[in-house]
């Protein structure tokens, strides 16, 4: 079945997570990646986390469906061998320095020219413009210059992270919203391509939802608040008597009165000062304390199965090792069975999201470095015989 994205080539100059993240969900609904490595090591994600046989599991993640181009960027011969791969491309992702590019000669200017309907998506830690642009930026520092590091964490505690490389991640999604609104445009006959300029800093700081109009109307400043969602009631996380914890979000008004019926608590589900957000806010201490007093007295599968008959919205806090176990995963197509190149079959993440009719797919793992270089220079035009003659001289690999 021919993925939505079917007939898309995206060229990816990307190294580690943010733009490659990005070309790797365009390539799961079907565009043709195209992902330019370095003779030599390759991308370095390669070698990134757990290994197996010397590879990254995440590289046969973060790269699958990609074609991998060993191209010596260094060379006067690379950089047109890319140049020709941009000239009938749709996209192009990077996530370079600014200027870096256009250092080697595939700035906007030189690409744009070459091909006009070209959208070029570049990833930097702090956006091509402004007086940080050169300063050097990963997921991390986003995270803390965005916002969410400062709210996150223990009252009063030192700022945490979350366990994955969040600002990254992010970046990428708006990486691929940004690419695909720009082809959209073109393929509609409404203009040429364009840049679309993705920052780490702006893609956390785009979801913190009303933090400025708080500080600029009112003073307040969003503090660390553990496993609680202030000024948003009962949204928390809570103690059970197995020490597990669960996490209960009752924060809208028919959902509170159904809580609080469940928990044994009828005088608060039908109290007027909690019967909006607002009010509970005001009490949101004094109901926490109700709800974790009941939640302590019982094991985390009694107050899971009360909650669900309550249907009110509350899950365990699952580590991997509940996730691979889930029957729900299991259902919807999130744990697939892959084979890496031995032949051994490990549990990859499936695709997200799950398109009716024209769903996302994995037709392969993560490459062998330059493993298509030779196929792609073929598509091309180059002849058997100079793509030999490229390797010969160090241009290809």
């Amino acid at each position: 079945m021919a993925g939505p994205l079917q007939g898309i080539k995206v060229i990816e100059i990307g190294t580690l997570i943010a733009a490659p993240f990005a070309a790797r969900l365009m390539a799961e609904f079907g565009a043709e990646v195209i992902k330019v490595e370095a003779p030599g090591e390759g991308d370095p994600i390669r070698k990134w986390r757990k290994l197996h046989k010397g590879t990254s599991l995440w590289w046969y993640l973060q790269s699958r469906n990609k074609k991998s181009i060993s191209i010596n960027l260094k060379a006067p011969e690379g950089i047109a061998l890319v140049k020709q791969l941009c000239a009938d491309a749709d996209v192009l992702i990077e996530n370079m320095k600014p200027g870096a590019l256009e250092k080697l000669g595939l700035g906007w200017d030189v690409l744009h020219a070459l091909n006009p309907k070209l959208t070029m998506v570049r990833i930097s830690g702090y956006g091509q413009t402004g007086p940080y642009k050169d300063r050097p930026g990963f997921g991390a520092i986003g995270e803390a210059m965005g916002g969410i590091r400062y709210t996150t964490g223990e009252a009063g505690g030192v700022p945490a992270r979350v366990g994955v490389s969040l600002g990254d991640s992010l970046a990428s999604l708006h990486a691929v919203m940004g690419a695909l609104m720009s082809v959209l445009r073109v393929k509609m006959g409404n203009g040429d391509g364009q840049v679309v300029d993705v920052s780490l800093v702006e893609s956390v700081f785009n979801l913190m939802e009303s933090l400025v109009p708080e500080y600029d109307l009112l003073g307040h400043v969003r503090e660390r608040s553990g496993g609680a969602l202030p000024g948003i009631a009962p949204s928390n996380t809570y103690p059970t008597r197995d020490g597990s914890y669960v996490v209960i979000a009752g924060n809208s008004n028919p959902i509170y009165k159904r809580l609080m019926h469940a928990i044994g608590r009828a005088d608060m589900a039908e109290d007027p000062q909690f019967a909006q957000n607002d009010g509970r806010a005001a009490q949101e201490t004094l109901i926490d304390a109700a709800i974790a007093g009941w939640t302590s007295a019982h094991s985390i599968d009694e107050v899971l199965a009360v909650l669900e008959r309550a249907e009110v919205p509350a899950g365990r806090i699952y580590s991997v090792k509940d996730i691979v176990a889930d029957p729900h995963y299991q259902a919807r197509d999130m744990l697939l069975d892959t084979e890496l190149p031995d032949g051994v079959h490990v549990k990859m993440p499936g695709i997200v999201p799950k398109l009716s009719e024209t769903p996302g797919e994995v037709r392969w793992q993560g490459p062998t470095l330059g493993e298509h270089t030779d196929s792609v220079l073929s598509a091309l035009g180059v002849a058997a015989a100079d793509i030999a003659a490229l390797r010969q001289r160090g241009v290809v690999a």
